[in-house]
């Protein structure tokens, strides 16, 4: 029975008039569902950025706090990436087009990518 979950549920029948001692049990499986996949959002170095502009990315949309934004930026400028968050699909996608329209609107070529885990 890979990939499915076994419900036991205990019955009482009722075949005969006081009948108390009667027990059934009725045998269902429903499908296990699974997680969907989750994704890594990474933000790569650039020599152009400004830290500062990458501590406030990080703080604005992935909800770091002064210190943690500021440690994965030393980390992203020292190792050429990091990653700063893992989420579903949808959420990574959402994330990556934010950062990357607000490094445009602000005429930084930062880069931001995702990656399924």
């Amino acid at each position: 029975m890979k990939g499915r979950i076994l419900t036991l549920n205990w019955t009482m029948t009722d075949d005969t008039p006081n009948s108390d001692d009667d027990l059934g049990i009725a045998l269902e499986t429903r499908p296990k569902t699974k997680r969907p996949p989750l994704y890594k959002v990474m933000i790569l170095n650039d020599d152009f950025t400004p830290m500062e502009f990458v501590i406030m990315i990080l703080e604005r949309f992935f909800k770091m706090t002064h210190q943690e934004s500021f440690d994965l930026m030393i980390t992203v400028h020292k190792k050429g990436l990091a990653v700063v968050g893992v989420f579903s699909h949808e959420i990574a996608e959402t994330k990556v087009s934010q950062v990357m329209e607000i490094a445009r609107q602000h005429g930084h070529p930062l880069q931001c990518t995702l990656e399924k885990e």
